[in-house]
């Protein structure tokens, strides 16, 4: 995916998008926290990466120093006037603004009204399962769990399921597409809200029962909210909640792809299911944030200056050993298990109940109908790089290897 030379110095010139760390990150990630635990790159105009738990811990909480105003790193820094909503509120919110624009959206993903999306959620993996019937090789990334959190945001939203495809392309491109020119970053952009204004017209003029009827009939500080902020925040629900949660459940499944004890334990024991999710998402933990530096300062050391990046890793915060014992060891029975895979701070994610909803009920349709699988070919597996890692393509075979 990467569209820059490649990196020769992970210290000095690192790349999220270099195809050497969307295939392995967790060596890099190792070799920074013991030698250069907050690293520095050039490219993207400046970027800080702390890779141990303390120094992400640190950061996502210092809402003074740091702005969240957009949190997907790129070659483009939206306007400082933007502040304090940010570009796709409020997940790029600062204080106090925050705070009214998260607890808006509370109520839609309470475990009440996850509870609610339950039987929908399950029938629909049931559906895809069934798709597969008879086949001895299956991807289960590209038939399965790219599928199930996109029919889920989409339902919540009011959009069509045909659309599916198109949902799939904004994710790519706004995520994966961040070392493109700013041309075609731009076109990307301008197409994904060109979309979502469509459907926003669509429901200003017929008012129904589904999340974009919800937050144009929303205010905020004594006032409606403006068409433009509700596409900022759909454009943030469809993108942070299709990629991430389809990222988790491919990983997951690759990882009991390849470990049959884990997979075997699970289905012998599904009661597990759930503590064995906080440890997958602790161990392969999807999601890498960012942050801007508000103004030239020194951060412990770190000469930092004003508009430069900072990429809180929370997969490497996760897999830091002065946090987490064995922090390599997948160990699916882990009883205490404080992992950052949903953030830190203001801004942890407001759909985890969303996310764990659709991981376990993934998981348990896909072990109820396979309970044996492997991996085809461990090189045939693709990973995406950027700032959301998960499998994009997953061959395994149906049955005992």
């Amino acid at each position: 995916m990467g569209h820059h030379e490649p990196v020769t110095d992970w210290t000095t010139d690192f790349d999220h998008t270099d195809d050497v760390w969307a295939a392995d990150p967790y060596p890099i990630w190792d070799e920074l926290r013991r030698t250069c635990p907050v690293a520095h790159t050039g490219r993207y105009g400046g970027a800080w990466l702390p890779t141990r738990f303390e120094d992400v811990a640190a950061i996502a909480y210092d809402t003074e120093r740091f702005t969240s105003r957009s949190v997907v790193m790129s070659e483009f820094r939206p306007p400082a006037m933007l502040a304090p909503a940010g570009i796709a509120p409020p997940i790029s919110s600062d204080p106090p603004y925050h705070k009214d624009a998260r607890r808006m959206l509370l109520p839609i993903f309470s475990p009440q009204a996850v509870e609610a999306l339950e039987p929908a959620t399950r029938a629909y993996c049931r559906e895809l399962i069934a798709a597969m019937d008879g086949r001895d090789v299956v991807d289960a990334a590209e038939e399965y769990a790219q599928h199930i959190p996109v029919r889920v945001i989409a339902n919540m939203l009011g959009l069509p399921q045909t659309d599916a495809e198109t949902f799939r392309g904004f994710v790519n491109h706004v995520l994966e597409g961040v070392s493109l020119p700013l041309e075609q970053r731009a076109e990307g952009m301008i197409a994904l809200f060109g979309y979502l204004q469509g459907h926003i017209d669509d429901h200003i003029a017929e008012p129904r029962d589904d999340l974009i009827s919800f937050l144009l009939d929303s205010e905020l500080e004594g006032q409606k909210l403006d068409p433009f902020q509700v596409a900022r925040t759909i454009g943030l629900l469809l993108i942070a909640g299709i990629d991430t949660t389809w990222s988790a459940i491919g990983a997951s499944i690759w990882h009991l792809a390849k470990t049959p004890a884990d997979r075997e334990r699970l289905v012998a024991e599904p009661a597990l299911v759930p503590v064995a999710i906080e440890e997958l998402l602790r161990a392969y933990a999807p999601v890498t944030m960012a942050r801007l530096v508000k103004q030239d300062m020194d951060w412990n050391g770190c000469p930092m200056k004003a508009e430069e990046w900072v990429l809180l890793s929370f997969p490497s915060a996760n897999r830091d050993p002065d946090e987490f014992d064995r922090p390599d060891e997948v160990i699916i029975d882990r009883e205490v298990n404080r992992h950052a895979a949903f953030g830190l701070g203001i801004h942890r994610c407001a759909g985890s109940h969303l996310a764990r909803m659709e991981m376990r009920v993934a998981l348990e349709v896909w072990l109820d109908a396979f309970p044996a699988f492997h991996l085809v070919d461990p090189a045939a597996v693709h990973w995406s790089g950027g700032q959301v890692r998960g499998p994009r393509q997953l061959p395994v075979r149906i049955g005992p290897a």
